[in-house]
């Protein structure tokens, strides 16, 4: 198990490549793009699971790009993709909740878009969700809260589109300058799938023999992750921090959402009526107040953290789960087994603060798109 693996990495130093590489088989059946793309990942590494009807191409990557720092992309011209999922923070934005074109706030932070090409799940708390071109929908179209507010609007976005660059982009992409919403959404997802970040120090000294690219202090940090004592990896292990993944040498789904016992308002464990996770896509009392797991790549630059952003930084994280959650939230019957809370030293807290910081990829932050600001 994969857990398992990067425990023995924390002990004994000796991990340099725990996968296989196989083969993109998924691009093989495609006659008119190029049969595979290069993920740019390190020997051994797996290769996320593509849609059969959206294979990665290099250019489809290149245009949707261009789409994402866009904000034409918006029904009046006043947000992109890249207004809330800023490259400097992870893709991800330093604000509790995101606000939508119309300035209406959402209720929810942003999450980071790091690596979502391996998540099984997208969203914080939607079971449904699974394929990224699926889930872009929800931002450009959705009318309740209006994030890019598309809708009613089709035309006048698709026709600022016809305009240079795109024609050209969208032919070098899909074979003819036709431009439409499905190609949109297809482009960008591909962009979305490329943001591939495994060059941590973390990823150095783990699967690259570099012994000296964690320091004592964030050795000690990574002892303490993937102990029994602390629990962390039980939610936050295997290739991308994070129980929500899959790729193609894994395809089961674990258990991706967890209630952490931040909130419990009503002494029984219920999460306020705004925002009540899981529970309102199943309708599952056992489902209260479970959100996804999020990758813990990059997970110092992005910023306030949870759901709602109501945890300020990293400190506070470990505080959170030291105590075993918040408030009567600690005893909420739905929080799980996980969230038992343990005693921390300073000395430990600190530790643990350099290992979760050892997992920042500097090189994804700094050599990804620059032209928003």
């Amino acid at each position: 198990m994969l857990t398992k693996l990067m425990g023995l990495v924390a002990r004994y130093r000796l991990v340099r490549a725990l996968f296989v590489f196989l083969s993109l088989w998924l691009f093989a059946c495609q006659p008119k793009v190029v049969p595979s793309y290069d993920w740019n990942l390190p020997a051994g590494f797996p290769a996320p699971l593509v849609p059969i009807n959206n294979p990665m191409t290099q250019a489809k990557v290149l245009l949707g790009e261009q789409l994402f720092f866009d904000q034409g992309l918006s029904f009046n011209n006043s947000l992109a993709c890249a207004s809330c999922h800023q490259p400097e923070f992870a893709f991800a934005e330093p604000k509790k909740a995101a606000v939508g074109a119309t300035g209406q706030m959402l209720r929810r932070n942003t999450q980071t878009l790091v690596n979502v090409a391996y998540n099984s799940n997208l969203t914080w708390a939607h079971s449904g969700l699974r394929d990224i071109e699926q889930q872009i929908l929800i931002p450009m179209f959705a009318e309740d809260p209006i994030e890019l507010g598309i809708t009613g609007h089709e035309q006048d976005v698709l026709q600022r589109f016809q305009q240079i660059p795109y024609p050209a982009l969208f032919m070098t992409a899909f074979g003819d300058s036709d431009i439409s919403f499905e190609r949109i959404v297809q482009a960008l997802a591909s962009y979305v799938r490329s943001l591939i970040s495994f060059n941590s120090p973390f990823d150095r000294y783990a699967y690259f023999a570099e012994d000296d690219a964690l320091s004592a202090s964030a050795i000690r940090g990574m002892d303490l992750f993937f102990s029994e004592k602390f629990e962390c990896f039980h939610c936050h292990g295997g290739l991308n921090f994070t129980q929500s993944s899959q790729h193609e040498n894994q395809r089961l789904d674990l258990r991706p959402f967890h209630n952490t016992g931040l909130y419990g308002v009503d002494g029984s464990g219920a999460y306020p009526p705004e925002d009540q996770g899981l529970f309102e896509v199943t309708l599952n009392a056992n489902d209260m107040g479970r959100f996804r797991a999020p990758s813990l790549r990059n997970v110092a630059v992005s910023a306030p953290y949870m759901h709602d952003g109501s945890l300020d930084d990293l400190a506070q994280v470990i505080e959170f789960y030291a105590n075993g959650g918040r408030g009567a939230g600690v005893h909420s019957p739905f929080k799980s087994p996980f969230i038992k809370g343990f005693e921390l030293s300073e000395d430990e807290k600190s530790d643990l603060l350099a290992f979760l910081r050892s997992l920042t990829d500097e090189e994804f932050l700094s050599s990804t798109y620059t032209q928003y600001k």
